[in-house]
């Protein structure tokens, strides 16, 4: 039996806060190489895990690999390791939620599509969100012939309905199809080709691939550890925690980044906010609650769609009292120097006429680097 003060489950942002021409574009006639930008991709996370493990052993930090389990309270079971702490952070991440369709064994999950070493001609991706958008964006560049299919009338629905219009339209002028108010409803294979079956606003429908890509959405990792012998509260949004990040049903453990029900956004920096908490109330007591501060966030088409704040329909239904700013940037110079046809922004402003920490902004960019910046002076001007 080993003994621990905290036992940290996951190395991803929020466990390990908590614990402590050549590169794939070739210029002659731009287009991506997809093998090769996946070779170069390899060069910066194939060595993560090992680095990762052995920093965590400079630290004093052991290390334990399988999948981790309760056995009761304070009990941890990995493979034939049984541990015990006085406390437990649970930092497993999501995974894929489930379809419960037909067929659905024939999914790719986004990791396996990051380790293709080549494209097939036709992707079909399940689902209108992040995932979907950026890695269509990036197989249509390099080739690919590329569906998307969604459930619901708009995508990218936590993002602003003006400026993500104007992005569909850029990405079906991709030669992307877009296919909203489209619901998969099975998946065969027939040929060594897959049929997408859909229910969409014109009837069934059958969409043919090569590649079924799962992008509709993602649920806390937590079925493999037995939550319910420890006494952990949890659905697919994370496991029930208070603004300490500590259970409410075990006060033994806590949960950080996609694992804990905060109502913040999924996103790696909030994981790593959420670690930092975690350790400053194990090291100190508990003192540092959970801020609900606006996150800014991206989603990393081409163009990149950036927002932080609510939505200009979220504040009317607020009762708010703001007015709109919102400007189409194709002809500034930052848009024209790249040939970005598709650009702009939109502010809304309260009735003091101020732009202030809670004010929102919404930004179609043309440039990556900027999007930071700009946003995190909208939220701390004031």
């Amino acid at each position: 039996m080993q003994k621990f003060d905290l036992i940290a489950i996951g190395t991803g942002a929020a466990a390990s806060a908590a614990a402590l021409n050549g590169k794939g574009v070739k210029t002659e006639k731009a287009h991506i190489d997809w093998g090769e930008l996946m070779r170069f991709k390899r060069t910066f996370t194939d060595p993560v895990p090992q680095k990762q493990e052995e920093a965590f052993q400079k630290s004093g930090i052991a290390t334990f690999h399988g999948v981790a389990r309760f056995a009761k309270p304070g009990r941890i079971e990995v493979g034939s390791d049984v541990l015990e702490a006085r406390y437990v952070l649970i930092a497993t991440g999501a995974k894929p939620q489930r379809l419960d369709i037909p067929g659905e064994n024939y999914l790719n999950t986004s990791d396996q599509f990051l380790e293709l070493d080549s494209l097939p001609r036709r992707i079909l991706f399940i689902g209108g969100g992040y995932i979907s958008f950026e890695f269509a964006h990036l197989a249509a560049r390099a080739g690919s012939e590329v569906t998307i299919l969604h459930r619901a009338e708009r995508p990218l629905e936590k993002f602003d309905p003006d400026l993500v219009d104007r992005l569909v339209r850029k990405t079906r002028q991709l030669g992307i199809k877009v296919e909203l108010q489209s619901v998969a409803t099975r998946i065969e294979r027939k040929d060594g080709t897959f049929v997408v079956c859909a229910s969409t606003a014109r009837g069934q429908r059958e969409f043919e691939a090569d590649l079924v890509v799962h992008g509709a959405g993602r649920v806390a990792d937590l079925d493999d550890l037995n939550l319910a012998s420890a006494g952990v509260q949890a659905d697919k949004r994370g496991v029930k925690v208070n603004e300490f990040l500590q259970s409410v049903s075990n006060p033994a453990v806590y949960a950080a980044g996609d694992s804990a029900d905060t109502g913040m956004p999924k996103l790696t920096p909030v994981a790593g906010y959420g670690g930092g908490i975690v350790a400053a109330n194990l090291l100190k007591g508990n003192h540092r609650k959970v801020e609900n501060v606006p996150v800014p966030t991206v989603a990393f088409t081409v163009p990149p769609l950036a927002a932080v704040g609510m939505t200009e329909e979220s504040a009317k239904k607020q009762g708010l009292r703001f007015r709109v700013h919102q400007e189409d940037t194709a002809s500034w110079y930052s848009s024209r120097r790249v040939a970005e046809d598709c650009s702009g922004f939109k502010v809304l402003i309260d009735e003091n006429e101020r732009i202030g920490r809670d004010s929102p902004t919404h930004h179609l960019c043309v440039s990556d680097s900027r999007i930071g910046r700009e946003l995190h002076v909208v939220i701390c001007r004031f």
